[in-house]
This record gives C-alpha cells, sequence and structure tokens, in this order.
C-alpha cells in the first residue's frame, strides 16, 4: 500500500474493511477506507483538520491494540491512519548500535525519540498534508535511508510510550488516552512480542527492562496519564471503547462538508475566453474557438468522407457526438482531438531561447522547456483518453491517477485512490514540479475541484497546474474551480450549453438493480456520449 515509486492510500472494500501493515514493525497502519470526503470550503481552502487522538502508556500495556480496536468500532468513518512513535527513534551512532544490540542502550528515555520530527509529520497530516515517516529496524536497531509516505488521513492515531510527553505533540491531539495495565501483564506480553517479533532472548528483554523500561515508567511514562482525556483499561475495555468511538463519530459529523450541490449551476460567461484573448486574465482557454486551426490526417479512419482532408476542432467533436460514427473513427479522433490539447497546454509551460547547429552547420534558433519537473495526473476514469495524447506530446512523462468517485448517499465526491509520481510525493519536488491534471468533462467540477486541492495539500504550486478537459458544462461548476484557483490554467476543448440533474438507479455486481436505490447525478448535454465511463470502454475494450 505505500510503495517506494507510488503509493495506492484506498482500496474499497465492499463488505468489510481492513487494516494493512505499512513497516517492519507492523504498527503504522492505514485503513482501507470507502473513500476521504472533502474537507475544504467552496473557496478551496482547507475548511477543517484532521481528528488527532494521542495513544500513550507503558511497553506492551495495549496501545496498538486499543488504536486497532477504535478504528474497528469507528465502522464506516473514512480513512484513519494508526502512526507509532516506534518511527521516530533517532539515527544511531556505531557505538550506540554495538549497546542497543548488547541491551545496554535506554530506547525507553524522551532523548531517544526524535520529538521535533514527530511533532512535524503529525502536524502535516493534521493540516491535510503529505507526509513522509521515517522506518526504524529493531532488527538493525537503526533508522533506514527509505521513508514511507502518507498522505489523505481523516483521522490519525499516534501511539507510544511518550506520545503524551512532549508538548508539542499534546498540543496536536483533539483527544488524549492513556491506557492503563497491571506491571505483570505489560511484562508478560513485552517477553512474548519481543521474541516473536524481534528476535530477543528471554534474559535479554528481562535485562532490558529491569534496567531501563520499568524505570522509564516510572520516571517519564506513568506520570503522562494526568494529562488524558481518558484513562483505558489494558484489558475488557469494550465500554471505554464505544464511548471514544461515539465522540469521535460526533466530531466527524461535525465536521462534514456538503456543498456539491452549490458547485452544480453556476454561470461562466464571464470566464470565457477565446484564444485571441478577449480577457486575458481569463485562466479558461477553449480550443474550439479557434478558428484558424485546422487538423490534418490521412488514412485513419475507416469512413470514405475523412480518409484525407483537414478539419477544424467543431468538426472533430461533430464526428465524437454521431452515434453512427464506427469505433475506430472514434478512438482516432479522440486521440487527435487529445493531441491537440496537450500540444495547446505546453504553450503555457515557461521555455527558454535554444541555439541548435545542424549537420549542415547552421544556426538554428528556437525555445526548450524551462522546468524542473513536469508529470501527468489522470482523474480516473474519464481522464484515461487524454494519457496517450500526453505520452505522444511529451513520450518520457510521467503520468500518475487519482480516483474520484461519488458517494451514494450523499451525493459528495470521495477520494478513493492516490497515486502520484515521486516529484510531486515529496514536497521539496514538488514546489518545482508542473503538472497536467487530466479530465474527460467538467460537469460540477467536483472531481476537479478536489483533485486540484489534493496536488496543493503536496505543495504543487497553483500556477503550475495545467488542467486539460475534452468538454465544459456552460452552467456547471468551473465557475467555482475558477474563483477558488484563479492561478489554475484550463485547456477546455468546447463548452456544452446544458448540465442537467437526474438519478441513476444503483446496481448489485451481478447487474440487479437495487429496489428504490437511486443516485443524484449531473449530465453534460449534448456531451460526447458520457465519455468518463461508457466512451471509455468504447476505446478500450477488447481490439
Amino acid at each position: 500500500m505505500l510503495g517506494e515509486e507510488t503509493l495506492d492510500l484506498y482500496e474499497v472494500e465492499e463488505h468489510h474493511q481492513d487494516l494493512s501493515d505499512s513497516s517492519q514493525t507492523k504498527k503504522n497502519t492505514v485503513l482501507r477506507s470507502h473513500g476521504r470526503p472533502p474537507w475544504y470550503s467552496e473557496d478551496g481552502l482547507p475548511l477543517s483538520n484532521a481528528f488527532v487522538i494521542g495513544i500513550a502508556g507503558g511497553s506492551a500495556s495495549g496501545k496498538t491494540h486499543v488504536a486497532r480496536q477504535i478504528v474497528k468500532s469507528l465502522g464506516s468513518v473514512p480513512t484513519i491512519v494508526i502512526m507509532s512513535q516506534d518511527s521516530f527513534y533517532k539515527r544511531h551512532t556505531e557505538e550506540e548500535m554495538k549497546l542497543a544490540h548488547a541491551n545496554r542502550f535506554d530506547f525507553d528515555h524522551p532523548d531517544a525519540i526524535d520529538m521535533p520530527m514527530f511533532a512535524a509529520c503529525l502536524a502535516d497530516l493534521k493540516a491535510c498534508r503529505q507526509t513522509n515517516i521515517p522506518i526504524y529496524s529493531f532488527k538493525e536497531h537503526q533508522r533506514l535511508d527509505e521513508t514511507k509516505y502518507l498522505y489523505g488521513a481523516a483521522v490519525i492515531i499516534a501511539e507510544g510510550i511518550m506520545a503524551l510527553h512532549d508538548p508539542s505533540l499534546r498540543a496536536l491531539y483533539d483527544l488524549k488516552i492513556f491506557v492503563q495495565c497491571d506491571s505483570d501483564l505489560m511484562l508478560a506480553r513485552r517477553i512474548s512480542r519481543d521474541v516473536k517479533e524481534r528476535g530477543r532472548s528471554v534474559e535479554g528483554v528481562l535485562e532490558q527492562y529491569l534496567r531501563y523500561v520499568k524505570p522509564a515508567f516510572d520516571s517519564f511514562v506513568h506520570p503522562t496519564a494526568r494529562y488524558a482525556d481518558i484513562v483505558v483499561p489494558g484489558s475488557d475495555n469494550t465500554v471505554a471503547i464505544d464511548l471514544i468511538s461515539t465522540h469521535i463519530r460526533r466530531q466527524m459529523n461535525e465536521r462534514a462538508h456538503h456543498f456539491r450541490k452549490n458547485i452544480a449551476c453556476r454561470p461562466i460567461d464571464e470566464c470565457l475566453n477565446s484564444v485571441n484573448g478577449t480577457h486575458e486574465d481569463s485562466n479558461l482557454i477553449l480550443l474550439s474557438q479557434t478558428p484558424q486551426l485546422q487538423v490534418s490526417f490521412r488514412g485513419s479512419v475507416s469512413s470514405p468522407g475523412y480518409l484525407e482532408g483537414r478539419l477544424s476542432p467543431q468538426g472533430i467533436y461533430t464526428i465524437l457526438r454521431d452515434e453512427n460514427s464506427s469505433r475506430q473513427d472514434f478512438i482516432f479522433f479522440v486521440d487527435r482531438l487529445a493531441t491537440l490539447l496537450i500540444e495547446k497546454a505546453m504553450e503555457l509551460l515557461p521555455h527558454r531561447p535554444k541555439v541548435v547547429t545542424t549537420p549542415t552547420d547552421t544556426q538554428c534558433y528556437g525555445k526548450e522547456l524551462d522546468i524542473k519537473n513536469i508529470c501527468g495526473v489522470s482523474i480516473l476514469r474519464s481522464g484515461g483518453p487524454l494519457e496517450k495524447g500526453l505520452q505522444r506530446v511529451l513520450s518520457d512523462v510521467t503520468i500518475g491517477s487519482l480516483l474520484v468517485q461519488t458517494d451514494g448517499k450523499t451525493g459528495e465526491p470521495l477520494l478513493l485512490h492516490v497515486m502520484l509520481p515521486k516529484c510531486i510525493r515529496e514536497r521539496h519536488f514538488a514546489v518545482d514540479t508542473w503538472v497536467f491534471l487530466l479530465d474527460a468533462q467538467v460537469h460540477t467540477g467536483a472531481s476537479a475541484f478536489m483533485a486540484i486541492r489534493t496536488l496543493l495539500d503536496h505543495g504543487v504550486q497553483q500556477d503550475h497546474i495545467v488542467f486539460v478537459t475534452f468538454l465544459v458544462a456552460r452552467t456547471g461548476g468551473i465557475h467555482v474551480i475558477k474563483r477558488a484557483f484563479p492561478k489554475v490554467k484550463i485547456i477546455c476543448g468546447s463548452i456544452d450549453p446544458g448540465l442537467r440533474e437526474t438519478w441513476i438507479e444503483l446496481y448489485h455486481s451481478e447487474g440487479e438493480g437495487q429496489h428504490g436505490t437511486a443516485r443524484k447525478v449531473w449530465v453534460v448535454e449534448p456531451g460526447m456520449g458520457h465519455i468518463g465511463k461508457l466512451s471509455v470502454q468504447r476505446l478500450f475494450s477488447a481490439n
């Protein structure tokens, strides 16, 4: 789930939710959820932080178990991350590693933990930004060079023996919990865990416990119980877990945002912009208002009238809207249109002069891209047809993806899947990265809105985002996107006049309709045959 090159944050579970381990200690976990709802307002700014819970207690008191029980009790609350303090042990010197292997290094003292880094990573996650947490190997007694990428949590549980010790950490928690457990039970659990999971001997565990663990608990850990909002027993804690889960659900309901209906019907006449520049400060460029642009093609389509010639973008849309067009025509002209849009989008990137010398020793003056990083991000599923056009123009470009779908109950967008290139996942790269954001149609704009907000959370600059789309609804949410993100450039193939609100029946996996169950949708009219669904199937079905 937390890979080196890509990240799959969310996996849809049809019948249940589960936890996936993401570190060698099996403590940092990400809940496979049904998706992350909007965390921002109509102005594009984050409206609420993630809900953060701190769980402290003695070693082997049951902190991780309590965290997992909370997750299970919450049920449908989306996107929960359990982050362990154990990941933030400081990097050790060779001398310290020798002491650690001899059970002579004090891992239970507050100075053994990188508290500033722990607080910084937690603050990023709470503020809805991505973070990269360190990986610590208990077998090697060393922090590894690689890190783990985390993003998108609605609820964060930070657990560790010193979770309530540092004031900077306590300031981040919305709920503080201390797990109280009998000392004999904690010792028995620690022996069992360290022997089975960390390859330790019983003698070594006992020596370390008596030398470091018990004194640290008495001096540093147990006194932090006074900061806790609630003290939970380390066993037989069902009642306490239910009370905690009820409180969290109430907090999440209060933080829910519902505004898709508000952005579904907004006129955009004032923000239309032709390529001739009727409004120089507009960020919407309309390709179909380029009468001088003609597309040449030859011998790639089945209809006799199209075998050779030149078409304007309006002519291409005529073919794509025609239900009688063959599948070969549809594929060919979608690819051509996607290439045209990407070529137009390339004009918005910064360039610098470049001189090349031809084989005849002639100097030619031109331009080349003046950027550090460039990538594409496709909004699944409808962004797929634009990917081929991007790859034709930039053959070596890296393309990531975001899966955004509509919640059947609320009608709001849900972020289900994140797979972003490395140049976005690390913020010091993201600030210098240009992104082509790809989506076939913009109706309410809810998916595009969420995708742009996700890129901004990663540190991508707003004026480095170029949104490319085939169709925009005139009365849709594009105006809200323009107002919220005025520096994002939008390349649009055509603007359709209508956006119709309708209902569709929900179906079981077997294809049978669910009686009386429907979901509200907004349909661009006349559209292109719902290219986000039906046309993609038409494009990429078996050849």
